[in-house]
């Protein structure tokens, strides 16, 4: 397989879309990148001392999950 250049004004754009939250899946598709190429621009881009997008939107649904369970028990003790 060919690797592509991707120009770095795209790449820029790619990672400020993804670090505002939205999906990688979606971010893929418009712009023709592989899923896998994004995550590891997330990955080289993470330092150790920050989150990573993968680990915050992971978090995120299950802060969410957690919530609606939560929710469910109250009702279900009333």
């Amino acid at each position: 397989m060919q690797r592509r250049l991707i120009p770095k004004e795209i790449r820029d754009e790619v990672m400020a879309k993804a670090k505002s939250g939205q999906k990688v899946a979606d971010l893929a598709e418009t712009f023709g990148i592989s899923t896998k190429t994004i995550y590891n621009w997330i990955a080289r881009d993470s330092g150790s001392d920050t989150i990573t997008i993968l680990k915050y939107n992971k978090l995120q649904r299950e802060n969410t999950e957690l919530k609606r369970i939560i929710g469910k028990l109250t009702l279900d003790m009333s």
